[in-house]
């Protein structure tokens, strides 16, 4: 699957500008998993990842070209202990799969397993909230998790360690973004166009007519490499002039 592809190669652009620390997984190092959602309130946290109208993005991307050689956490900005107030944030999951299955429909239904992933990690003193609506992710950071040493590092190798339970991901590449520099909302106009792309699988999958002019998916059919060839082969005709 290459349809996310454009859009990993774009947040690979917006980054390009800044300077990152990487780190290979050591499921060992990971930091402990809750299990279950862990509420951290206001008096108990440090600051908020996203808190006081900062940026916070997030969003996934899925590829099977060989762009990833290992699992590895990379960090943009400063690390969980350096903060010492509210930040900008982002974070960015780009994942080597196996094909997704025989067919569209089987490919859909991976995509979405994988993405949901993102809905049982519960790294302890870390409560995060995901919109989905507008892309963002904000996190609560308790300070009883900085005292014990809590760095993006070990969350990410946490987020690592849950994404290979999924048979169909092969590697995982977790980004974290603090920089105040960043192109945030480059960030979220990549993470718009990833979650376009997810929904006009779904469109497809629910058989909507081949008429290009009259579909406001277009623009994303015609810019996707392989989308309008899916689109078509799945309602059974040709290729058509859209």
């Amino acid at each position: 699957m290459r349809l996310y592809d454009s859009v990993i190669a774009d947040t690979k652009e917006q980054l390009s500008m800044l300077t990152p620390r990487a780190w290979a997984y050591d499921e060992s190092r990971a930091w402990p998993d809750a299990g279950v959602s862990e509420l951290v309130l206001m008096r108990d946290a440090a600051y908020e990842l996203g808190g006081s109208g900062c940026p916070a993005v997030n969003f996934t991307c899925v590829t099977t070209e060989d762009i990833l050689t290992e699992n590895q956490v990379v960090l943009y900005g400063p690390d969980l202990r350096e903060l010492k107030k509210d930040a900008p944030y982002a974070r960015i999951a780009i994942l080597k799969t196996t094909q997704l299955g025989e067919d569209d429909e089987e490919a859909y239904k991976a995509v979405r397993d994988i993405e949901f992933v993102k809905y049982h990690v519960f790294p302890k003193g870390y409560m995060f909230r995901i919109s989905s609506g507008d892309f963002r992710e904000q996190v609560r950071v308790s300070k009883s998790a900085l005292r014990r040493g809590i760095s993006f590092r070990n969350v990410g190798f946490d987020f690592i360690r849950q994404y290979l339970k999924n048979p169909n991901v092969l590697k995982v590449k977790l980004i974290f973004v603090t920089d105040p520099k960043a192109p945030y909302q480059m960030l979220t106009a990549d993470a718009k166009k990833a979650s376009d792309i997810t929904r006009t699988l779904t469109h497809i999958l629910d058989g909507m007519p081949t008429d290009c002019s009259s579909c406001n998916l277009k623009p994303i059919c015609d810019e996707v490499e392989g989308m309008r060839k899916l689109h078509f082969e799945r309602n059974g005709r040709g290729m058509g002039t859209g």
